[in-house]
């Protein structure tokens, strides 16, 4: 008969959960663990095969944690924008929660999409928020998501490893510029088809073009003109 288990996984994964906010994902270790619980590594593998799926359920904790961190968003407008800015902001100020959250590597191959999926009901919240706020279909709502999640990410990733350190109004300067780009993309239904860059004219210097005759909307490729 196995042994009865000492804690419960509820208890090992909080535990593992205030580690990483104390010291950093790194020191999510079997022995470091154990000693947070007052015992061996031992009674933690009574109720988890490995310690990644320790650090998994750990993440689970602390991404209702983020919810509920962002959880004033419908008091915002735009509410979308409110999350992405807090989630720059926790990369700022919880720097080895940001990383367990959202700069962990998969043991497997994983796509784009899953790696949403391992956002939870959040990514669902935001898509659902775009598609009300901005009267887009469903998705649209996804694409312009996807690409603000992206770049949301990109900057906290950068905050969370200590190369910038962005101030609330930079944040905000930045998510809006790219969020009112995407937008006025997706609203003029040029989806699908490559963004052009304009061409040099005999000078050098760059013209403006109608977007129908731009070189990347034909057949060609290689054209120099627009090197």
């Amino acid at each position: 008969m196995p042994p009865k288990p000492k804690f419960t996984k509820e208890e090992v994964a909080a535990a593992a959960l205030e580690l990483v906010k104390e010291c950093g994902v790194s020191a999510l270790t079997a022995r470091e663990l154990g000693k947070r619980l007052g015992t061996s590594a031992s009674p933690i593998f009574t109720v988890f095969k490995s310690m990644d799926e320790v650090k998994w359920a750990a993440r689970a904790r602390g991404l209702r944690e983020f919810e509920e961190y962002a959880g004033d968003f419908g008091d915002y407008t735009p509410a979308f924008k409110r999350i992405g800015m807090l989630m720059v902001s926790y990369a700022i100020h919880q720097p080895e929660m940001f990383k367990l959250l959202f700069m962990q590597e998969h043991l497997d191959s994983h796509s784009f999409a899953d790696s949403l999926r391992d956002l939870g009901c959040m990514a669902d919240t935001c898509i659902r928020l775009i598609q009300r706020d901005y009267a887009l279909s469903p998705e649209q709502s996804q694409l312009l998501f996807e690409q603000m999640w992206v770049h949301a990410f990109g900057m906290g990733a950068l905050c969370a490893m200590k190369v910038c350190d962005f101030s609330e109004d930079e944040i905000s300067e930045k998510l809006g510029q790219v969020f009112a780009g995407m937008l006025v993309v997706i609203q003029s239904g040029m989806i699908g088809k490559t963004a052009p860059l304009p061409v040099k004219d005999s000078g050098g210097v760059f013209q403006k073009q109608p977007v129908n005759e731009l070189p990347f909307f034909s057949d060609s490729e290689g054209n120099d003109e627009t090197t």
